[in-house]
């Protein structure tokens, strides 16, 4: 029986559906970072205090006509890469060797991260949420413990940071695209986007990785929480305004190199 049901898995996550599912829900994940990307650029500007985070991007798209079945459409499509990374961490990573347990333990995070996302995404459908990021590092730090946990966070936040800024630097994330949509040069133009987009994300986690871990180990909840609350703070810094719109090019470059994976991903 279990052999049984370890040769559907890999036969499901082998299949033409799957890449199909994949796909989609790349469109969706680009459409978030493209949405961060205009409100970092916005808040750059000097335009309407937007909460750039994923809650203030779904309040963003939500407004527009078509908005709330545009935030379902997200939803769906952050749950199709949830079912993705599942089903990977279970039947994949066939022949990673050594590598095989932790890129499992990777595929589970990165499902955490889209099911997050995607809750999110449900909740402004649904039209609860204020279209500003919540203080997760006071409820957090209400917690016996909270404090050190806040800051254990941070530092996972700064080693995925880590991981993104190195992946930029070496390319090695071209190792998800075929090697068609790598050829010419709008494959060399693909790679570039990618470059930016890794390092541009990258960048934004630095900042919100930095500032939770402040906020553990001074205890002041404020000083962290996200990505918004990071941004605030550094565009009271001399150039803030130019790093944030740095930071905000970047998403939008993360944003279109998962519409590129979307057309041209190597499963």
């Amino acid at each position: 029986m279990n052999d049984d049901v370890q040769a559907l898995g890999e036969q499901a996550e082998r299949s033409t559906s799957m890449d199909h599912l994949v796909r989609a829900g790349m469109v969706a994940y680009g459409v978030v970072h493209l949405l961060l990307g205009w409100l970092c650029v916005q808040l750059a500007l000097g335009g309407p205090n937007e909460d750039a985070s994923t809650d203030g991007a779904f309040h963003t798209l939500a407004r527009q006509p078509f908005g709330r079945t545009m935030v379902w459409a997200v939803a769906l499509g952050m749950l199709l890469l949830v079912v993705w990374r599942v089903v990977e961490a279970g039947f994949g990573h066939r022949h990673e060797g050594d590598q095989r347990t932790r890129k499992r333990v990777v595929s589970i995070g990165k499902a955490v991260v889209y099911a997050v996302i995607g809750f999110t995404a449900v909740k402004v459908a649904l039209g609860s949420g204020s279209g500003r990021s919540g203080g997760w590092t006071a409820t957090v730090m209400g917690w016996p413990g909270g404090q050190w946990l806040v800051a254990l966070a941070g530092l996972g936040v700064l080693a995925y940071a880590a991981t993104l800024l190195r992946k930029g630097w070496t390319r090695a994330f071209t190792d998800e695209i075929t090697a068609r949509g790598q050829a010419g040069d709008l494959g060399t133009a693909f790679v570039r986007v990618g470059q930016v987009g890794h390092v541009g994300k990258g960048l934004s986690l630095v900042l919100v990785g930095l500032l939770t871990v402040v906020a553990g180990v001074t205890h002041r909840s404020g000083k962290g929480g996200g990505l918004d609350q990071a941004l605030q703070q550094v565009l009271q810094e001399p150039y803030g305004a130019v790093l944030i719109a740095l930071v905000g090019v970047g998403l939008w470059c993360f944003g279109a190199w998962c519409l590129v994976l979307a057309r041209h991903h190597d499963r």
